[in-house]
């Protein structure tokens, strides 16, 4: 019987936080760039909540004016920039290696499919199918994704693991849908709510899914 993995993309496979952190910085300089992340953390959430109905493209460009005056032309500097947003070092060996031992990948992204297309041709490794938020109109931790998922795939929720590097995108609805998942902790934060299983980077990644459904 089939295995199959889900992942978060940005921030668990893509460089989030450095893609976006980049394009700050470009706009407002290295002073501001820090805080100015931390405020997009806090916003985006909330324009997702707001209008689930919106492009991901569009998501950021309103998160970009929330968040600080955005200079003429750039308006969509974060869209513009998305596909080129780079993948964490260890990725494709880690997916590679899980691939091999017949698990199933997928990925329930928070985006719009000209940006995951782009995404997993930095990634290199194939994906039996990505999920995006602008066509099912509805972003994460609401558990859209997973519903459409398991009506994509038939997939049977007890071989099924969920991988993310968020806690509140990710680990939280994938413990209340009861799923077994994989906190990918980039940042040395602490575990709220607690995964099964804590890893650093992806290195790691199939003996950590292996452990989790035999």
């Amino acid at each position: 019987m089939d295995r199959w993995a889900t992942f978060d993309c940005y921030g668990t496979l893509i460089d989030w936080n450095g893609g976006i952190g980049r394009e700050l910085e470009r706009l407002y300089g290295s002073e501001r760039a820090a805080h100015l992340l931390h405020e997009y953390h806090e916003v985006e959430p909330q324009v997702q909540r707001e209008t689930p109905e919106m492009s991901y493209r569009d998501v950021m460009a309103t998160t970009l004016s929330r968040i600080s005056h955005v200079p003429p032309g750039e308006e969509d500097a974060l869209g513009r920039s998305l596909p080129g947003w780079t993948t964490f070092p260890e990725v494709r060996e880690s997916l590679e290696e899980a691939r091999s031992r017949g698990w199933k990948l997928v990925i329930l992204s928070n985006t719009d499919r000209e940006f995951i297309d782009a995404s997993m041709e930095q990634i290199g490794v194939p994906f039996e199918l990505a999920i995006v938020a602008s066509e099912i109109g509805s972003y994460k931790p609401a558990i859209r994704h997973w519903e459409e998922f398991y009506e994509r795939t038939g997939a049977d929720p007890s071989r099924h693991v969920h991988v993310g590097a968020s806690l509140f995108h990710d680990i939280a609805p994938a413990r209340e849908l009861g799923l077994p998942s994989v906190w990918i902790n980039r940042l040395g934060e602490e575990p709220k709510p607690q995964p099964d299983v804590e890893l650093r980077s992806l290195s790691g990644l199939a003996d950590a899914l292996d452990s989790l459904v035999a």
